[in-house]
């Protein structure tokens, strides 16, 4: 079977605001240089993965959108600037795929092979069903994906795995350490530098540019 091309929507709070448990954890890297780093390096990877035939980026940062469009994506204005869930339904509903994902933008080491393989397991699902992908503890998610015609019903925040399972959503538990792997402290950065970084985190880290 052909794997369909997906739309990825991928919302950014502004850089002040973002990533907040964060704060603190390159020392001397200005905070809002490291959260601009952690989303493009994800852009970069979705960009890349050949299952992907667009990616929406919904922000309200200049800085962050001006990024998106050089790399390659579509910007939307998060005209609902109601939170995380409702800009997720704001970059579906402007999607043009058929097959619509949700992902945060806080993966650095994110691969586009795992993302590929992900979205094809999720194609290949019982018909119908959504989708979710949880991150490495098990109880947020990275990756929510339904099929045409399906709402993606997002509900990402605290607890988001059970709160999407309780949805209806099926997990994905494939070996994707790098899809995984969500940036939120950082414990978690230290985990994602063993990973591998993209190469605008991997800077801001003092790791050089390693090929990806």
């Amino acid at each position: 079977m052909s794997q369909p091309r997906w739309a990825v929507v991928v919302p950014v709070k502004r850089l002040a605001a973002a990533k907040s448990r964060l704060r603190g954890a390159l020392p001397g890297v200005p905070h809002e240089e490291l959260a601009l780093a952690l989303a493009a390096d994800t852009l970069r990877a979705v960009l890349a993965c050949p299952a992907v035939a667009e990616v929406l980026v919904v922000t309200d940062d200049a800085r962050v959108a001006a990024a998106a469009r050089a790399a390659g994506a579509r910007v939307l204005p998060d005209e609902p600037d109601a939170g995380l869930n409702a800009a997720f339904r704001h970059g579906a509903a402007a999607s043009t795929a058929g097959w619509v994902a949700g992902l945060t933008a806080d993966l650095p080491a994110l691969r586009p092979a795992e993302l590929a393989g992900a979205l094809l397991a999720a194609q290949t699902g019982r018909p119908g069903a959504r989708w979710f992908v949880p991150d490495a503890p098990g109880g947020g998610t990275v990756l929510l994906a339904a099929p045409p015609d399906v709402a993606l019903d997002p509900r990402f925040g605290e607890g988001s795995a059970a709160a999407h399972a309780a949805s209806g959503a099926l997990p994905l538990t494939g070996d994707w350490p790098t899809l995984r792997r969500d940036v939120d402290t950082a414990a978690d950065l230290a985990v994602a530098v063993r990973l591998g970084l993209g190469p605008r985190t991997a800077v801001l880290a003092g790791l050089g540019s390693p090929a990806r």
